[in-house]
């Protein structure tokens, strides 16, 4: 499949699920305010979607949230579907990112460095 397509779709796609957590999903372990969409990537052959879902909180929380994704899944196909001009909507897999924490507590451990010099 065309690489600019796929990248296109992935981008559709993950403007449509960072909408319905802002507006339309109403799981309560899902809090808007702490969870955001920070990537999506789909396959070539358009069969399987990566939902990389950023969540601040707990690891408890972090499970909720999850957990809640995976609930919603039916509905965010359902959405895909009706915004998203494709045949067969991918299945949506569901991924903790992690990175942002990681980059924070690299920014801290050299604030450390930095005091102590």
């Amino acid at each position: 499949m065309n690489e600019k397509r796929v990248k296109r779709i992935s981008m559709e796609i993950q403007k449509v699920i960072s909408n319905a957590v802002y507006h339309g999903l109403r799981d309560p372990r899902i809090d808007s305010l702490k969870t955001g969409i920070t990537d999506v990537d789909v396959t070539n052959d358009l069969s399987f979607a990566y939902v990389y879902i950023s969540i601040i909180g707990d690891e408890e929380e972090k499970k909720e949230t999850l957990k809640g994704f995976e609930n919603a899944r039916g509905y965010l196909k359902k959405l895909i579907g009706e915004e998203v001009d494709l045949r067969h909507i991918p299945q949506l897999i569901f991924k903790l990112d992690e990175s942002q924490e990681r980059g924070m507590h690299i920014e801290k451990l050299i604030d450390e460095i930095r005091s102590d010099e």
